[in-house]
């Protein structure tokens, strides 16, 4: 049995670093070009690997020279890709701005993660999905993960509204603070069954709901050149936590300080950090 299985995309991210993010029919002057590894699914993946958790990724890669560069990054990571099938369909790609700032604006083009079916998903004591594969795979993943008595959360972006029949098959649900709006709030998400509700705040924090209240979970203060993959390094974390036995509040705080390690390397799975760093800033070392 795995500690974590992942459900979700694997993307080829093409990062452009600029001073500042451009408006609406705005063009902007670039520093620099990149292209690392990313997608929701990869990312977090690789965070609950790197966080100590045995872990398996259910997605799809192109039968192209992208898919060959994410598949070697899940085996130099540990991770099982049993699951990751090979598509004719190119593989994924994110064209990501960064300010000078650390911000970023990011455009997904799904590409092989748009076959993702969530069949056969392994046994695990916690599943994690996202929203960068079709809604039918996560449901069918997480329905699957419940009917087998794994933990079940889910990390609702891109942002979208959701049907409750799917949200009542998380019993962690972890949205941003823009997110949870379109949700109906965290109170809603609990009354629909979720056991715990975790608003990331970014630079702010967490804050974890649930039926006796709610908990807030300090930030760590970092320097932060490149916010992209904070909030799937939190998510990773958190899950390979919950999987080793941690309470919420435990896991959340090992998650925040995950998150704010990411933001202080640039690129997506290159920034995400591991146990031992992790490990590190908890203890203020």
């Amino acid at each position: 049995m795995f500690d974590v299985c992942v459900v979700g995309s694997a993307n080829l991210d093409l990062v452009a670093r600029v001073q500042r993010l451009p408006g609406p029919g705005e063009t902007v002057g670039g520093s620099s070009y990149a292209e690392y590894p990313g997608g929701k699914g990869l990312n977090q993946a690789v965070a609950a690997a790197r966080a100590g958790a045995r872990v398996a990724l259910v997605g799809a890669v192109g039968d192209d020279s992208a898919g060959t560069v994410l598949l070697a990054v899940m085996a130099a990571d540990g991770i099982d890709a049993a699951g990751v099938g090979r598509v004719s369909e190119p593989t994924g790609r994110a064209l990501i701005g960064v300010s000078a700032s650390g911000e970023n604006s990011i455009i997904v083009v799904p590409g092989a993660n748009g076959t993702v079916t969530g069949d056969d998903v392994p046994a695990a004591k916690v599943v994690l999905a996202q929203l960068e594969v079709p809604l039918h795979a996560v449901e069918g993943a997480l329905l699957a993960a419940r009917a087998a008595g794994a933990s079940t959360v889910l990390n609702p972006a891109p942002a979208r509204p959701l049907d409750e029949s799917l949200l009542r098959l998380c019993d962690v649900v972890v949205p941003n603070e823009h997110e949870v709006q379109l949700l109906g709030g965290a109170a809603h998400l609990l009354a629909l069954g979720a056991r715990a509700v975790i608003v990331t705040l970014g630079g702010d924090g967490a804050d974890l709901h649930t039926a006796t209240g709610v908990v807030h979970v300090p930030p760590f203060r970092v320097t932060p050149i490149d916010t992209t993959a904070a909030g799937d390094s939190f998510c990773g974390a958190l899950c390979a936590r919950l999987a080793a036995g941690d309470e919420l509040p435990v896991a959340m705080r090992f998650a925040a300080a995950a998150g704010a390690l990411c933001t202080t390397v640039a690129g997506a799975v290159p920034s995400i950090p591991h146990r031992a760093a992790i490990e590190a800033l908890l203890s203020g070392g």
